[in-house]
């Protein structure tokens, strides 16, 4: 809007203004990263049970090896400026704590209808709900860890004592500080180091990585534990001691870094026609678990190659319409509800006198 416009006239597409406003203040980096993340995710989470494949095995390995690393790294760099301000807290509870509370209940249904089993637990999260939970808990502490001096090394050494010891399920306990370091490097990156990302050099180290990363998951898969690379168990659970334990945490979280920084990358940083779903991941992460457990009662077929492709694929077309607009619209009370009626302006107590 020029200084010549009419102010009045332009009021009744203010809120098309906006939208278009915020659309160009996103980064297409960085929902382009996180579109082709959740294609990840997704596709991860169908073929799992398809890893008598040793293909899919070999895929899934490689996978979970960095997409969860990958969206807690996005997820601490999009949290940099969380303080405990009111805008920020309501933010908390409607993004994180009540789509928590409505997920874990949804998720309990088909679990009740399938298996005959009731299990709810608000405190022990429940498939694809421990991400909210430890997201929670994660932005809690950021002003924490913009305090102190080292960070990185602080949360890696959390990661490390977490996997020593025999944390309970609940508040997503293993999870929460076995992948700690990758929200706090999330934290600490700064906008110049992902511009260093961009250059060709940086681009062409970044596919060669992916690729002999993809090469080593092929050679190592069957001889590692798949719990690693799941971050739900202690050292002990899993079988080893805390000295081999602690080795081959460092080594997950050194290869997830890695991986992350390849898959930056070789992610466009122009806009591109997916950049727009890059906005709603949220929506196919929380969605599309209903579709892998209705799938998972049917795919003593698909256990072939041609089975895993075509699971695979189906997993891409699923996660791009779950992050369409009319998704968005019609499953927008759960993922993203309106609390603003719930509010109220911050209550300061009275200064004495």
């Amino acid at each position: 809007m020029t200084a010549a416009t009419p102010a009045v006239p332009a009021l009744p597409d203010a809120p098309a203004t906006a939208v278009r406003a915020a659309r160009a203040a996103r980064d297409p980096f960085l929902d382009n990263a996180k579109y082709l993340a959740i294609l990840l995710v997704v596709t991860g989470h169908l073929i799992e049970d398809l890893r008598d494949v040793p293909a899919a095995h070999a895929i899934y390995f490689f996978g979970y090896t960095f997409h969860m690393p990958l969206f807690i790294t996005l997820s601490g760099y999009l949290s940099r400026n969380f303080t405990f301000s009111p805008g920020k807290a309501r933010k908390l509870i409607t993004q994180l704590a009540l789509p928590y509370v409505i997920f874990e209940l949804a998720y309990s249904l088909p679990r009740l209808v399938m298996y005959g089993k009731l299990d709810i637990s608000l405190l022990d999260p429940y498939y694809l709900t421990w991400f909210l939970m430890s997201l929670f808990m994660w932005r809690l502490s950021t002003p924490v860890w913009q305090q102190l001096r080292r960070p990185l090394a602080v949360a890696v050494g959390l990661s490390l004592l977490g996997g020593m010891s025999e944390l309970p399920d609940e508040l997503s306990m293993n999870r929460t500080l076995g992948l700690l370091p990758f929200y706090v490097l999330g934290l600490m990156i700064r906008p110049e180091h992902l511009e260093l990302l961009k250059r060709p050099w940086v681009r062409v180290a970044g596919a060669v990585l992916l690729v002999a990363g993809l090469a080593v998951a092929f050679a190592v898969h069957a001889d590692v534990a798949t719990e690693w690379i799941r971050w739900r168990h202690s050292n002990a659970k899993i079988g080893v001691n805390d000295l081999t334990g602690s080795v081959i945490r460092l080594a997950m979280l050194s290869a997830g870094a890695v991986l992350v920084a390849a898959f930056l990358a070789v992610t466009p940083a122009r806009r591109t026609w997916f950049s727009g779903l890059g906005a709603a991941t949220m929506y196919a992460y929380l969605l599309h678990g209903f579709a892998v457990k209705v799938l998972e009662r049917y795919d003593a077929g698909l256990r072939t190659p041609w089975g895993v492709a075509l699971v695979a694929a189906f997993g891409v077309v699923l996660a791009t319409v779950l992050c369409t607009p009319p998704v968005r619209r019609l499953f927008r009370w759960a993922v993203e509800p309106d609390l603003s009626w719930a509010f109220t302006a911050i209550r300061r107590p009275r200064p004495s006198r």
